[in-house]
């Protein structure tokens, strides 16, 4: 389910309380550094926020709720980029004297193209 921009308010809370109630946490054994401690516990944690299909990890502490907090700062902050709804684009207009520099140019070119055409063969 993808933000509408007419929406009236934001597609996607980004209450804490609220994310917790729409959030499936799956934690698991993080890999890479960090010896006997990391390698046994199970301290990394992800995030999938169902109404959005996001999904987060946290993986940088040893600490599964210190991980847990992280992932839902960076689910709010992902919610936040959703739900921004983009300006609205304004085509620029050329200027005028632009405009008129293009015509000339084009005049000029027009005329340097005839010249080089020559005279026409002389039909008797």
């Amino acid at each position: 389910m993808k933000p509408t921009p007419q929406s009236s308010g934001p597609p996607y809370s980004t209450d804490r309380a609220r994310l917790e109630r729409e959030v499936v946490v799956e934690t698991f054994r993080a890999s890479g550094p960090g010896g006997q401690h990391r390698n046994v516990t199970d301290s990394a944690v992800r995030l999938v926020h169902l109404p959005s299909g996001v999904r987060v990890i946290a993986a940088d502490s040893r600490s599964q709720h210190r991980n847990r907090d992280t992932a839902f700062e960076r689910l709010i902050a992902r919610l936040r980029l959703l739900n921004r709804v983009p300006r609205p684009r304004v085509p620029t207009r050329q200027p005028k004297p632009a405009i008129e520099r293009r015509l000339a140019e084009k005049k000029r070119r027009q005329t340097a193209k005839r010249l080089r055409a020559g005279v026409p063969p002389n039909h008797e």
